[in-house]
């Protein structure tokens, strides 16, 4: 358990909201002319998988918030 404050947490939370609202925006810009014309449940389940990549790499961040280690 922590001791001291860190700045990890609250530089982590603001890396974290930048992170996704630069995917966020790329999905959204990128996406639609890539698959717009596909019907309409396979651009359900590319929205789907694009909206799940994003916890892939979140364990060891928040690990590395916590701690400072990456794993």
């Amino acid at each position: 358990m922590r001791e001291r404050p860190t700045l990890r947490i609250p530089l982590g939370i603001l890396g974290l909201l930048a992170a996704l609202t630069a995917y966020g925006v790329a999905v959204a810009t990128f996406a639609p002319p890539l698959i717009g014309r596909w019907p309409a449940l396979a651009q359900a389940v590319v929205y789907v998988v694009l909206g799940v990549v994003w916890l892939l790499p979140l364990r060891r961040f928040l690990i590395w918030m916590e701690t400072g280690r990456w794993g």
